[in-house]
């Protein structure tokens, strides 16, 4: 049995209106088309709604047990294309994002906030890795998008620019180095670190930067985030590298201090990356276009 949910609309439209002549003047149909519609739906239901004469169409009581049981239909069918229109437009869906430490700590918490605002119905999973990982994980769809550092990771990947951020030393505010308004690098490596867990971004970076200059770049200890070091900092363990936004979370809870770095490399630019724009869901296509939006350098 096969029932036509444009003449379940018209049957409704009828038993509500009382005659298939209102009924037709509703929909802006002729009379003769709604009646035919009606005549369609009795037979497909092997059942008679409306019992005609020269006074018109009296309802049945089957047209009465179906009134209930059609405008639930159309309700749900309506229902059905609202939330395939929230998917369609990017307003409904699931988005795995992947991101560092430097993204999620400096700038996602409020771009996240203002994408929810106007995408309520978007539930944004995000999780935190190192650069390395994030690549791989977008490169083969463990994550939908990822947020890392600017930088080759062997993946086929289209990154599009997100913000820029620089890189600060911090120490303890009796250290030798507390007193300057910057310092440069070879300086810095005369005491010891506090550094970030292997293969992240900012460990890689200390280490090339060292190699460069010929000097051992000491660790005392390896953390995995940057409350940790903050934290290792100010309890007298070494010094350490973040960025400078990061920096400021800590620097009025603990003894520490911010010291610019005199290198080139502390400015860093941190992308979004895609397997592709094409291949994306519109929800996830909605977020890389709100992340992007801002993709002018942020402030430091």
């Amino acid at each position: 049995m096969k029932v036509d949910p444009v003449s379940l609309r018209l049957f409704v439209a009828v038993m509500e209106e009382g005659t298939i002549a209102a009924a037709a003047l509703r929909e802006h149909l002729a009379p003769a088309a709604v009646s035919k519609r009606i005549s369609e739906l009795e037979a497909a239901l092997d059942t008679v709604l409306f019992q005609r004469s020269n006074k018109g169409a009296q309802a049945t009581a089957a047209a009465h047990a179906l009134l209930g049981l059609a405008r639930g239909v159309l309700y749900g069918l309506d229902d059905i294309a609202e939330q395939m229109a929230g998917y369609a437009s990017g307003l409904r869906g699931h988005v795995r994002v992947f991101a560092n430490i430097s993204a999620i700590t400096q700038f996602l918490p409020d771009d996240l906030r203002s994408f929810m605002a106007v995408a309520p119905l978007v539930q944004v999973h995000l999780q935190e890795r190192i650069s390395s990982a994030i690549a791989r994980a977008v490169a083969d769809s463990t994550a939908d998008i990822g947020i890392l550092n600017a930088g080759a990771y062997g993946e086929p990947l289209a990154m599009l620019p997100y913000r820029e951020d620089e890189l600060v030393l911090i120490v303890p505010r009796a250290h030798p180095l507390a007193r300057r308004k910057k310092a440069s690098f070879r300086e810095a490596l005369a005491h010891e670190f506090v550094g970030a867990h292997p293969g992240s971004a900012v460990n890689n970076q200390l280490h090339r930067a060292a190699a460069e200059i010929g000097l051992p770049l000491r660790l005392r200890i390896q953390v995995s985030g940057y409350d940790a070091m903050s934290l290792m900092v100010a309890a007298g363990m070494g010094i350490g590298i973040l960025p400078r936004r990061s920096a400021r979370l800590y620097l009025a809870s603990l003894d520490i201090r911010a010291v610019a770095l005199d290198e080139p490399w502390v400015r860093r630019q941190l992308v979004v990356c895609v397997r592709s724009l094409e291949a994306l869901s519109p929800a996830a296509r909605s977020l890389v276009e709100h992340l992007c939006a801002g993709a002018s350098p942020g402030p430091v």
